[in-house]
């Protein structure tokens, strides 16, 4: 009785595609160079890496064309003049990566610089306005999240709202600008801390830093950050699975408007004044920097850190017109504008491949 000679079993993948024993996949018989293509085609990975090598190669340039670029205290520089900016970004990320967008958080901004310097210059004590004014900026995120969730509002007319609000109270408390003399924010706002050489930041960096890695943990290690890409990326999934998405909704409003208030506190750091007519425009610099930063506007995909990368970037360029000199301020929301378009048609490419 002579033996049959069996062909060796067929193994299916994931993919569903047969391949034989011992052969290798794509990704090792791409080697490495595929491997990169994977990354950079990926919308979770590659908008993020994008945004580096593009600020990598901004400073690149800065150092090549102009004298002094290279300073270290260039890049301190950019973290401390845009500290309340990366505040803010790190609660918008929070709420796009949901799928959704919050268009108040400049006038919140300057609604707390307001209320503060209202208060300073009435006496009060810094001890109390500041737990003050993020108790009333969270309140105020909280009902805009609960009108968008009860009463399936979209949220660009919810937050709409929350903006012509903020911003009216704004001109309630007073329509001049109020100058703070208070001690403590003087210290604060003037206080540098050394890091070695002539090398410094301020006490508006070491906030913004806590509060992004706080926002990192929490996207990252708890049920809280895996809820807000399940929303993102399929919001009935998320019923499905039991998540609480209901409360998540609300509550990345709540973030938000929590680090709006915080970002106002900042920001009278670094001013040391109360104006009406502070921050307009900056909720589109903060979406801009979020977008930039990789995270889908669709939500579901996106980093905070990546959103401190668009921040930099931003601060990159306005820095580049200055030390230019020859072209105007407006420029850079040209250049900003130019780029969210990019990034956006990226976002596109890169999710229309992946479906």
């Amino acid at each position: 009785m002579t033996a049959t000679r069996q062909e060796p079993k067929l193994r299916r993948p994931v993919d569903g595609r047969p391949s034989r024993p011992g052969r290798p996949g794509r990704t090792a018989a791409g080697g490495p160079l595929a491997l990169v293509r994977d990354v950079f085609t990926n919308p979770k990975y590659g908008p993020v890496l994008v945004t580096a090598i593009l600020l990598v190669l901004m400073f690149v340039v800065g150092a090549s064309r102009y004298r002094g670029f290279t300073n270290p205290q260039i890049v301190f520089n950019l973290f401390i003049d845009n500290a309340y900016l990366i505040v803010l970004a790190v609660g918008m990320t929070f709420v796009i990566l949901t799928g959704g967008i919050d268009l108040s958080v400049g006038a919140v901004l300057a609604m707390s610089t307001m209320i503060t310097a209202k208060l300073l210059e009435a006496g009060w004590p810094p001890a109390v306005i500041i737990p003050l004014i993020l108790v009333i900026t969270s309140t105020l995120g909280l009902l805009v999240g609960l009108m968008i969730h009860r009463f399936k509002i979209q949220p660009f007319i919810a937050t709409l709202a929350a903006m012509f609000l903020a911003r009216g109270l704004c001109y309630v408390i007073s329509n001049t600008t109020i100058t703070i003399t208070d001690p403590l924010f003087v210290d604060l706002a003037n206080t540098r801390i050394p890091l070695g050489g002539r090398l410094s930041i301020t006490w508006s960096v070491v906030v913004a830093v806590v509060v992004v890695i706080a926002a990192v943990l929490v996207l990252q290690f708890t049920r809280l950050g895996r809820t807000v890409y399940a929303i993102g990326g399929s919001e009935q999934s998320g019923n499905l699975m039991g998540l609480p998405v209901a409360r998540t909704k609300v509550l990345v409003y709540v973030i938000s408007g929590f680090c709006s208030g915080l970002a106002g506190i900042l920001f009278t750091f670094y001013t040391l004044s109360g104006y009406a007519l502070t921050a307009i425009g900056t909720e589109l610099d903060a979406i801009a920097a979020v977008v930039i930063g990789g995270t889908l506007l669709t939500g579901g995909y996106g980093y905070v850190l990546g959103s401190v990368l668009g921040v930099l970037v931003l601060g990159t360029i306005q820095t580049l017109i200055t030390f230019d000199g020859n072209l105007t301020s407006w420029w850079t929301k040209i250049f900003i504008g130019a780029l969210l378009l990019v990034f956006i048609i990226l976002q596109k490419v890169l999710t229309s491949r992946r479906t």
